[in-house]
Formats: structure tokens, sequence, C-alpha cells
């Protein structure tokens, strides 16, 4: 098996870990579950599910991603980032649907893996992702407004605005007991470490919130009011009910699934290389991504991917070793077996102060900031994702996203290939030597072309070469910084030969790299230009030019 398929955890331990290493991962492992445990809680509710669900997936999750997977301290589980695509999917479809989804989000990821994509997905603009990830966050904060201010409203909108309109209709009913449990909660998230470092400030202020809410009978909506009880088991693994319709239906939902999870695990799997001097293993850890997303869907959980934050948390803990990631899903489902009936108590109000900050982290209105002050076609596509994201649906600010991208690529490199008419009056040093003019004949027109002859610039290509209002005997295109060559590109080619041929007037083609001889076969090029007009050098391509 080749290096890059094989787990980092399998690695290290045919290298040896250390017993020292061990125990640091298993602190850490501790740490991280019970962090672990409010964000599973809160994320599953805001995606519109039960909590135990999330549980349950950051459980398999983060035993099957630290078990298989290519980083040595990524946490796998539920994160912020699918609360929307989730939310929508079971508003929709229900639980059915998400089941199905998340399932064939599992096995895309993991195609996506076999087929060697994981270092290709780096390339998705950094604007795209910031884009949908500040609405993300905006959307994240709009969904917790209710618990935290303690408004009561049954049933929320799922569309942005709508759901602002109904919350100032609903605010002469704010419960000041949930505003100060959700303010309290924000506070001590952000600052509690600095004064006590090991205790994360979300874990202290449920455990606060929940007895004082519990002893003093506060009223405030909790788990229990909203949800019953939390179950302390797991549910019999089962297939979904699938039928042709809802597959259709459903295959752009788990599409984005999988392209958000793919790029939020490598995205978090490369953060953490910097932070330990690391180098993840990125196919790999899209197929034990994916084998999380099948497992957890049968489980009944929901998609669940590299958490960045958690992620960091076990780093700065000591967590060196995949065995942290396994600990912490240990010390969840220990948790869930335990003390599942004590966990009904926490205040939603607290939850939603605790997403509150995860919002703001999401939103990297930093970053947002430093994109607009930038390249007008980063604005384009940062702005645009963004407002699809908030106004109409994350899938859609996905895929527009992309072909945007895209566009936005494709004019940038067919900018970037020059193509130039070099004559003795325009030559320069840069473009040629003066010992390759002294024999160019007068009737011999000469091309150079820098960069890819690809679709994007294939026309560009052709235009200026057939635009010219000189006759030539001879034309010569000389090809030696043309890195590749797309079927757009032997098109135009072959066209622009076939035209010149019609018109007697010889074609010849100067420097063609060796790696493109054999698509050049490929392509039918001998069949239009005769070997002896394709050259490997200026001097060459000259003598002909001038029947030497």
């Amino acid at each position: 098996m080749k290096k890059e398929f094989i787990p980092k955890l399998f690695s290290l331990i045919k290298e040896g870990i250390s017993k020292e290493t061990v125990a640091k991962d298993a602190l850490s492992g501790v740490i991280v579950g019970i962090v672990a445990l409010p964000l599973a809680i809160a994320f599953a509710i805001a995606s519109g599910v039960s909590p135990e669900k999330g549980i349950i997936t950051a459980i398999i999750a983060g035993i099957i991603i630290s078990s298989f997977g290519g980083s040595r301290v990524q946490i796998g589980g539920p994160t912020g980032a699918f609360i929307v695509i989730v939310y929508g999917i079971v508003q929709e479809f229900g639980m059915n649907g998400l089941t199905i989804a998340t399932f064939m989000a599992g096995f895309i990821i993991i195609g996506l893996g076999l087929a060697r994509l994981g270092n290709l997905l780096k390339f998705i603009p950094y604007s795209l992702i910031v884009g949908f990830t500040s609405g993300i966050a905006l959307i994240i904060f709009s969904s917790q407004v209710n618990d935290f201010f303690g408004l009561h409203i049954a049933k929320v909108p799922a569309d942005f605005f709508d759901k602002w309109r109904v919350y100032f209709e609903n605010f002469n009913k704010v419960n000041w007991y949930a505003v100060a449990i959700a303010a309290v909660t924000v506070l001590m998230t952000l600052y509690f470490q600095k004064f006590i470092k090991k205790i994360p400030g979300s874990i202290f202020a449920i455990l606060l919130s929940t007895i004082v809410v519990k002893v003093f009978e506060i009223p405030v909506d909790t788990i229990e009011s909203n949800f019953g009880n939390i179950p302390n088991h797991f549910s019999v693994p089962s297939l979904p009910h699938v039928d042709f319709e809802t597959v259709k239906l459903l295959i752009a939902p788990a599409f984005a699934i999988a392209l958000l999870g793919s790029i939020e695990s490598l995205l978090s799997a490369v953060v953490s290389d910097s932070m330990i001097g690391g180098k993840h293993r990125s196919n790999i850890e899209l197929i034990a991504q994916g084998a999380a997303n099948i497992v957890s869907s049968l489980f009944g959980g929901i998609p669940a991917t590299g958490a960045i934050a958690r992620t960091a948390t076990n780093v700065k803990n000591g967590g060196r070793t995949p065995i942290a990631g396994i600990v912490h899903a240990l010390v969840l489902l220990s948790i869930m077996l335990l003390f599942a009936p004590y966990a009904k108590l926490i205040p939603l109000s607290c939850l939603a102060g605790i997403l509150m900050v995860v919002a703001y982290h999401m939103s990297e209105w930093r970053q947002f900031k430093s994109i607009l002050r930038g390249n007008r076609m980063d604005i384009i596509i940062l702005l645009t994702t963004f407002l699809l994201t908030v106004i109409f649906d994350l899938v859609i600010a996905i895929e527009i996203g992309i072909v945007l991208s895209s566009f936005m690529f494709m004019k940038r490199m067919s900018e970037s290939v020059l193509v130039e008419n070099i004559t003795t009056d325009t030559v320069n040093g840069e473009h040629l030597f003066d010992e390759e003019l002294l024999d160019l004949p007068k009737d011999v027109l000469l091309y150079e072309i820098n960069g890819p002859l690809f679709f994007g610039a294939a026309r560009q290509f052709q235009e200026t070469i057939t635009n010219t209002h000189f006759q030539p005997k001879v034309i010569i295109i000389r090809m030696r910084y043309v890195p590749l060559i797309d079927a757009t590109g032997y098109q135009s080619l072959k066209e622009i030969i076939k035209s010149y041929q019609k018109r007697d007037v010889k074609v010849i083609l100067s420097g063609i790299r060796d790696t493109l001889k054999s698509d050049f076969e490929k392509n039918d090029m001998y069949a239009v230009l005769d070997h002896q007009f394709i050259v490997a050098d200026i001097k060459e391509a000259i003598r002909i030019a001038g029947g030497g």
C-alpha cells in the first residue's frame, strides 16, 4: 500500500509511541472530550435535530477519523459549518432525508480520497471559503437569538429576513433571566481561561448555569423542556429508506456536505500541521472522513468533519498522536452513558451563548475586511458567496461560488498568456538573442506564445495570429514557454495551420517541449503538419523558413 493511503496512527505505532506521549495524549483527549460535549449538543440543536445526535456523531467520527485518518492530531465531529445545510435538509426532508444525504456524502468524500483529489481542494479560493464561512457565522448568530433572549418562539422561520421580522415582533417577550445566563456564558467562554487555563469557560458556564437554574427554579427553557430526555444509549444501526426520487433531490445537498466537509477537514489538518510542524496525508484523511459520515448516518448521526477549534485545543493541551482523538471519543461515550440524565437540565440560553462565541470565531471578520481591500475579482467572489449563503442557501452559494471562481481563474489565466508578433523592429533582448534575428527572412512572421494554451486562452491566441494584415510566406510559432495544451488549444492550433496552408503560407512550430510531443501524436497534429515543420529550436525553424 502506498504511504499516502496508510493511516497516520498505523505509521506511528510502527515507529513506536513512548509511554510519556501516550500519557500526554490521554490527558489532552480527556480535556478535548469535555470541551466537545457542549459543542456537540449545541450543534445538534441548532441543526434542528435532537441533542443526542450530536454526541453520537462526535463519538463515532472521533474514533474513526483518529484511527484511520491522515493527521496526527485531527479531532473529528459535528461542526458549525454544517448547521445551515443540515437544518435546511431536516426542514424539507426530515431525519430520513438527512441520513440519506449524509450517507451519500460519505461515499462522495471517499471517492475524492481514492481519486487523490485531496491536494486539489487547497486550490479553492480563500475568498470563497471566507465568503460562505462568514455567511454561516451570521446565520448561526441569527439562529440563536430566540434562545439567547428567551423569546420562546415555537417555530422560527428558516428564511433570514423572515426570522429577523419574527424576532422584532416578539422582542417584547424577552426573558431577562435567559439574557443574563447567555451573557455570562459568553463572557466566561471568552475570558475564563485567562484565569484558569485547564478548564474551558464553556464547561464552567454550563455547570454553573445548570445548577443555578435547577436550585433556584429559574423560569428558562432547558433541553428537557424542549426535547425531553437525552438517551444514554445508541440506537440500532439501520439503512435509511431510499427511493430514486429522494436521491435525485438530495444529490446536490450531499455534494455540498461532501465538499464542505472535505474543505474544512483539510483546512483543519493544515492548521494543525503548522502548529506541530507535521505533514498530514490528505487522501487517507478524506477516506476516513467519508467512512465516519457513512457510519454516523447509520446510527442516526449528522455530518462530521475535522473540527478546527477542537483540534487546536488538542494541540495546545499536548496531544501529538491520534490517541488523543480516540480518548476524546471514549470520554464522550462515558459521559453519554453515565451523565445523559443530567445533561437534559442544561439551559438553552447557555448553549446559545456558546454558539454566539462559535459564530464570532467563525466569522473571520478581519480576513473579510482584508479581502474587501484587495483584488476586485476576489471581492466579487467573497460578496457573492456571502450574500447567497445568507439570503438563499449554502448549496447554491457553494455551487455558484465555485463556478464563479472557475470563470475568474480562466479569465486570469487567459490574461496571463502572451502571444506576441516579434519582428526586427519590436524585438528586445528578453525575446530573442540578436544572433537569432540575423537570418530572419523578410517574408517570415515570428510569433511567440508564453503560457498554457488552454480553452480560456485559445480564442485570444487564434485571433492574435490570424488578424495580421501582412501576408507572409512563412509563419513561425515559437512555443518554448508553453507548458501544456488542452483539446481546445490543439483545435485552435490546427485551425490556424489549416487556414494558413489554404493561403499557401508555410507554418513551422518551434521549441515544442518533450512533454507535449506524445500529446501531438494523440491529437493528430502530425496529420495537419508534417514532422519536418515541427522543430526543436528557433535556428532550425529560421533555416527551414529561408529554404536552407
